[in-house]
């Protein structure tokens, strides 16, 4: 059981990780750029609308992917992706105009505009974006268990292949507990962080 908390876990924070290196500089990028807004949004929109089970299966036929963790990784990013995007996007479009330029009126660059001032007014919106994606990974990842990634979803497809639901609960229900837990711990965080609150 520990092995594969451990396995649920490790794959939950790899995947969203690498969903917010990607995300929020895409997130970023279509601020600055309208053009792209649309094309980025939608493809991103779209993938969240494959069957979780059929992404994993099309990525068994990818070269160098197959079975394993890498699939779950790539699989769990891709669908962590949409909240992170549209949540920095919102974020960082959603700042004051007048703090804006305010910030120019300093001499503010661009990229100092963005750190100094966007991102930490945007932090809450885009840490609940994350927080979504966190949740929704959880999730999804008990079905990595198919292309052999591991985790709680093991015990899930095992109590499936017996009916066997004490074995399924023995997956389910700390799935269950780790989706609540990681929905609470970054709750507090987004709350923490939110200048609105504070204030």
């Amino acid at each position: 059981m520990l092995l594969r908390s451990l396995q649920h876990i490790g794959l939950v924070l790899v995947s969203v990780s690498a969903a917010v290196a990607i995300g929020m500089p895409l997130g970023v990028l279509i601020t600055r750029k309208a053009r792209l807004r649309g094309p980025v949004l939608a493809v991103a929109n779209v993938v969240q609308t494959i069957p979780s089970l059929a992404l994993f299966g099309f990525l068994l036929a990818v070269p160098f992917i197959g079975l394993g963790a890498r699939n779950a990784i790539i699989a769990l990013v891709i669908y962590s992706l949409l909240p992170i995007i549209r949540n920095t996007y919102t974020g960082v479009a959603g700042v004051d105009p007048a703090m804006r330029e305010a910030a120019r009126g300093m001499g503010m660059t661009d990229r100092q505009l963005l750190s100094i001032v966007e991102l930490p007014l945007a932090a809450p919106v885009i840490l609940a974006g994350v927080r979504v994606a966190a949740v929704v990974a959880v999730g999804i990842a008990t079905i990595a268990a198919a292309v052999g990634a591991g985790g709680l979803g093991v015990f899930i497809f095992r109590g499936l292949s017996m009916v066997d639901n004490a074995v399924i609960m023995a997956g389910a229900i700390p799935a269950a507990g780790l989706a609540l837990l990681v929905d609470g711990l970054l709750h507090l965080l987004e709350r923490r962080i939110d200048w609105r609150v504070r204030t």
